[in-house]
């Protein structure tokens, strides 16, 4: 950890290095190129009005012609006072009539005149590059001036202040003296960044180191290991995800272990329930092949339907599993549509009233007038309700009532399954819709455990909730609610 942490220090301070860098040379650059640009305008600007003043000491053109003679002496004048020019004789079109500058080496036979006119015009003389004869491309400052004969413009008289020699020469000059000045200042400034850059990485990343302190913590199995929210405060959204993320994780393990629990039970409860049918039809099956032939016609027939009796529970307590494994795993899909409640109510009455009549219940129904469709599965609701049928009728002792009862709520319709009987204690309600989970109640019914789970998974692959109230020796109420189709038009 401390090896990754040194790491990352060491990479950010590689990063900022290189930056630095970048941004020295960069400076360095810019540095010299303005140093550059200030030297050559302060050349312009002190020499700016040298053309005008030479062509007021010499008249290059009688009667518009040139004065050869007179130009040449002027400019050799003017060569031997300042070796740094050039002179340019122009006439009206730019094209060059006679220069002077060293080893003649002039490869343009005529300039633009744009700039040249530019600076005759401006009354304060601006920086302003011209066209160098000897390097087509180039641009160097200069001072220019109009040649006039009886108010009529001859030419001009076109100075290059800087030559290439002097040029060449101030260039190895300024660029020994920008790399003394610019190294020495590149050096001391980019030590001192780098110090005071080292220095504050290592503070900033503190808190950094803190918050992997944690997460690896957190990776050796403390679960109770949080970020703090002042190790956090550079960087809040690290620590607020960081600890959401372990509290899910916690949260996940935890459900786990209660899953795993649960699937231990189940299987136990399983086997118990799986096994004690089994050894009943194998008891029964083994006392026919025992008596055999000592049996009378009705034992006979009594042995064999407690074995069809407990064939039947079996397979019952089979397609529960089957039923209640593809709920749990999302199997199974809704098919929705609307359907009159009132309807599904009726069917299921009459299918449980001979059930009622034989075991002494009074089966009630209830359905006010008015009663809106619903939005759901005919087929998943009618089994839900069956399954809270089955487990009213199954607790309802001879001479009780269970009442099946409709009632429109707000955009929706509650069912109501009640019955009389024991109740069901209120410590227990809490689990009651849990696989293999009942009160203390016993029952000889078969596939206790799994109904009011089904029930409840049924329910909530609509979005609805199913409670449970109950009073001791009184009775018992499971209820729940589905949308009404007008909430869910076509």
């Amino acid at each position: 950890m401390k090896n990754n942490t040194n790491k990352l220090y060491w990479k950010i301070s590689a990063t900022f290095l290189l930056i630095l860098v970048v941004l020295g040379t960069t400076y360095i650059l810019i540095s010299t190129y303005t140093a550059r640009q200030y030297f050559q305008e302060v050349n312009q600007k002190l020499h700016a009005g040298l053309a005008e003043s030479t062509v007021k000491e010499v008249q290059p053109f009688i009667d518009g012609r040139v004065d050869t003679t007179a130009v040449q002496d002027i400019m050799h004048s003017m060569m031997v006072i300042n070796p740094s020019v050039e002179v340019y004789l122009l006439d009206t079109e730019g094209k060059i009539i006679t220069y002077v500058a060293p080893y003649k080496r002039v490869k343009l036979e005529e300039i633009d005149l744009a700039p040249v006119q530019t600076f005759i015009a401006a009354e304060e003389k601006p920086f302003i590059q011209g066209p160098d004869p000897r390097h087509p491309g180039s641009k160097k400052v200069f001072s220019a001036a109009s040649i006039e004969e009886d108010g009529n413009l001859q030419g001009y008289l076109y100075i290059v202040l800087a030559s290439e020699e002097q040029t060449a020469v101030s260039a190895t000059l300024f660029g020994s003296y920008m790399l003394g000045l610019g190294s020495r200042l590149f050096f001391i400034t980019l030590i001192s960044a780098l110090i005071i850059g080292l220095i504050a990485i290592w503070y900033i990343t503190r808190n950094l180191r803190s918050i992997i302190s944690v997460v690896q913590r957190f990776k050796e199995g403390d679960l109770q290991a949080r970020i703090c929210p002042r190790a956090s405060n550079d960087i809040p959204v690290l620590g607020e995800t960081f600890n959401e993320m372990a509290e899910s994780i916690v949260a996940n393990i935890d459900q786990l272990k209660s899953v795993e629990n649960l699937r231990r039970e189940l299987i136990a409860n399983v086997s118990h329930d799986l096994r004690t049918p089994l050894a009943i039809m194998q008891g029964y099956i083994e006392t026919l092949q025992i008596k055999e032939g000592q049996l009378s016609v009705e034992e006979r027939q009594q042995y064999l339907q407690v074995v069809l009796n407990s064939s039947e529970n079996l397979s019952h307590l089979i397609s529960q599993l089957f039923e209640y494994s593809k709920l749990e795993a999302k199997q199974i899909e809704p098919q929705k549509e609307p359907f009159f409640m009132g309807e599904l109510a009726q069917d299921i009455y009459q299918k449980y009233q001979i059930l009622a009549r034989e075991k002494g219940i009074d089966l009630q129904l209830s359905v006010p007038e008015g009663i809106p469709m619903v939005f759901a599965d005919v087929g998943l609701v009618e089994r839900g309700i069956q399954n809270l049928m089955d487990n009213a009728i199954r607790y309802t002792p001879e001479g009780g009532d269970v009442i099946i009862a409709l009632k429109s709520g707000d955009n929706s319709v509650e069912v109501r399954i009640v019955n009389t009987g024991i109740g069901i204690p209120e410590e227990e309600q809490s689990y009651i819709f849990e696989r293999y989970r009942q009160s203390g109640k016993k029952s000889d019914s078969k596939g206790a455990g799994l109904g009011l789970a089904i029930a409840k998974k049924i329910l909530e692959l609509h979005n609805a909730r199913i409670s449970v109230r109950s009073k001791i020796n009184e009775e018992t109420a499971f209820m729940f609610s589905l949308p009404a189709w007008s909430q869910h038009p076509a």
